[in-house]
């Protein structure tokens, strides 16, 4: 959450100084205090709210860059070819694996889908939701992503002073009249603050429900999450490379998420624990270092690997083997550590003379109508009803509450 909080502040400063020349730590400081206040207020429902401002939003943007390159700008055919972006490229194919991968898992982290998740009225509205959102998606990023290709062919990038590769979309638009480019402005500030207020819900719910297990007052909280911002503005009015700040987000997920997604599964890893997910995402992170120490030959540039100090635009295979070396890396060490543990405890049970029963498949205990009648057949009567409500083995008198009908 931090590591977007700075993409998402870093990216606002810049197409502020993109559009105007301006300094952008002002709107900076704005946007951070207006989002404070009113996600403090107004809780998570407010991020609803301006979500549906955010959609009309990029809707806006989008035409609007549709018009300009329509109407304003000329292309160049001159600099397609030298471009050398119509051709293949060992970067592009490395790419194939590199963004599904560094995608995939970093949504898992994002807190602000689990809340829209869980939030759902139910799973049926959650499909239509999520396929109806994939599909806009779709559409927006293919459209956003061709406006590099404009933007280069037609001379606006890299511009004088040189810009980043992620601001193609505002240097089209840069060529509308002042007017519109203030619009164009009030817009994209419009647009990062609805995003920036779903970070900091996000933040909040997550250090409340899984840090804390919702004993602390929220105020307390949110007073935290205010002290953090600080250091967020700090370090995104330092850090130029948005896509290097997403990058060591998406390598820190790649080791992490393999392990725990394989934790979910009752049904084929029910034996895991929370030692091997933490010991998979470490050594996940750890064998990024290790290739990188490897495939350099030295210590020091597979540490800086890590943080990828390079980015993503290299000509070798180092940030490809990175991204390979995450998730492999970390199931390797999960199950180094699944053995570890597994192992410990086996020596325990046959030094205390107990049965080993760490491999013990969890008992399921379902809360059907014999439950719910205090007794029944067989052994659904007799669990439910012994173990749940008092009754006595198989077909006994189930007592109390889930006799009652509250079970």
């Amino acid at each position: 959450m931090f590591l977007f909080m700075v993409a998402e502040l870093s990216a606002l400063q810049q197409i502020i100084n993109s559009l105007t020349g301006l300094n952008g730590l002002p709107v900076v400081i704005v946007q951070c205090v207006v989002t404070t206040i009113y996600t403090s207020l107004g809780g998570f429902r407010v991020s609803f709210l301006t979500d549906v401002i955010q959609g009309a939003m990029v809707i806006g943007l989008i035409i609007m860059g549709v018009i300009a390159v329509g109407v304003e700008t000329e292309i160049d055919r001159s600099l397609i070819d030298p471009s050398g972006l119509t051709k293949s490229s060992k970067l592009g194919w490395q790419l194939i694996y590199i963004l599904p991968v560094a995608i995939l898992t970093n949504d898992f982290f994002l807190s602000g889908f689990w809340l829209r998740t869980f939030a759902s009225r139910s799973d049926k509205d959650l499909r239509i939701g999520v396929s109806i959102a994939s599909f806009v998606i779709l559409c927006i990023l293919l459209l956003v992503g061709s406006s590099g290709l404009l933007a280069a062919w037609s001379g606006l990038w890299p511009g004088d002073p040189p810009q980043d590769g992620s601001l193609s979309l505002f240097l089209l638009l840069g060529q509308f009249p002042s007017w519109i480019v203030g619009v164009i402005l009030i817009m994209t500030i419009t647009l990062s603050t609805a995003s920036f207020d779903t970070l900091q819900s996000a933040t909040v719910s997550t250090a409340s429900n899984d840090f804390f297990r919702n004993k602390l007052n929220i105020w307390i909280i949110r007073v935290g999450v205010v002290v953090l911002i600080f250091p967020v503005v700090v370090v995104a009015l330092r850090s130029p490379d948005i896509l290097r700040i997403f990058l060591i987000s998406d390598l820190v997920s790649a080791a992490a998420i393999p392990v725990l997604v394989l934790g979910l599964s009752d049904k084929w890893f029910w034996f895991m624990r929370g030692w091997e997910v933490v010991v998979g995402g470490c050594g996940g992170v750890l064998s990024v270092w290790i290739f990188g120490t490897v495939y350099f030959g030295s210590a020091y540039r597979g540490g800086r690997l890590v943080i990828l100090e390079n980015g993503l635009y290299v000509q070798d295979w180092s940030v490809f083997g990175a991204f390979v070396a995450a998730p492999i890396g970390s199931l390797l060490f999960a199950l180094g550590a699944m053995i570890l543990r597994l192992g410990i405890l086996w020596i325990i049970a046959k030094v205390k003379g107990k049965r080993f029963d760490a491999l013990d498949r969890p008992v399921v205990v379902s809360y059907g109508p014999a439950s719910r009648l205090g007794g029944g057949g067989g052994a659904v009567g007799g669990v439910e009803g012994g173990a749940l409500s008092g009754g006595v083995g198989a077909g006994g008198k189930g007592k109390g509450r889930v006799e009652a009908g509250e079970g």
